[in-house]
């Protein structure tokens, strides 16, 4: 889609000045309409979407391309890491109801969609309303695979605990660990899985603090000090870190104390 002509607003420019956007991860500035999209999202400036929306058919469901090269669309801006922009939830169904796909895909090697996005950073105010709107709950190919995949890998629990509630399937030993989900447990350990399964399991039981799905996967034979060929943590120091929610408050508080006198 060729966009019209759009003068950079001073709006967009006092932002990306302020530090109030990401400036690596806004669209290139000579993607003027989508640069202004991108401010509005992540500001939270509900009539300025409608606005842009209004004025550029088709800018919804447009894929833009951005600074390191990859696109992404308008939906995957406001499932972002870090997450949490103001008025996301209120966004999302307004770029739906605009034409926006809630399973557009990113480009590159891990195509992803805004639901794994929202599932990596653990907003799932946002992930609910993609679900709401329609997005698929079992797309593979992401980072780590699936949503539920992202959300348990990246300790997004508040996502994880929506996706299998809205019916995201538990397939994986490592899933129902993470999850304390201890009958679908015992379900998966019927079928006699490898010694690196229980391991890689009770790494994530400790990861979600399920000490009741860490004793049983103990007691079935799992490694004490295993860690996973991605995490250097052992099950102890898993277990002593904050999830990918708390972790965003934390780092909130910090720029709030830098940020203000």
């Amino acid at each position: 889609m060729v966009l019209p002509a759009w003068p950079v607003p001073v709006r967009l420019r006092a932002a990306l000045r302020a530090g109030l956007i990401d400036q690596e991860a806004t669209m290139n500035i000579a993607d003027q309409p989508a640069a202004g999209l991108a401010v509005a999202i992540q500001t939270g400036d509900i009539a300025e979407v409608g606005r842009l929306l209004a004025g550029y058919p088709g800018l919804a469901a447009e894929q833009f391309t951005g600074r390191g090269g990859g696109t992404k669309t308008a939906l995957h801006m406001v499932a972002d890491w870090p997450g949490y922009f103001p008025g996301g939830p209120q966004i999302v169904p307004i770029l739906i109801a605009a034409g926006a796909d809630p399973d557009a895909r990113t480009s590159g090697g891990a195509p992803e969609t805004p639901l794994h996005w929202a599932a990596s950073s653990d907003d799932a105010d946002v992930a609910r309303a993609l679900i709401d709107g329609g997005a698929d709950l079992e797309t593979p190919g992401g980072s780590i695979g699936t949503p539920l995949d992202n959300a348990i890998g990246y300790g997004c629990w508040h996502v994880a605990r929506l996706l299998v509630q809205r019916g995201a399937r538990v397939e994986q030993l490592w899933h129902a660990a993470a999850l304390g989900l201890l009958d679908r447990l015992e379900e998966l350990l019927a079928g006699r899985p490898g010694s690196e399964d229980i391991s890689h399991a009770f790494w994530q039981a400790c990861h979600g603090g399920q000490r009741r799905a860490a004793e049983r996967l103990l007691n079935a034979g799992a490694d004490l000090s295993y860690h996973p060929g991605y995490a250097d943590e052992t099950p102890a120091q898993i277990a002593a870190t904050h999830g990918e929610q708390r972790s965003n408050v934390i780092r909130w508080l910090g720029e709030q104390a830098l940020s203000r006198p």
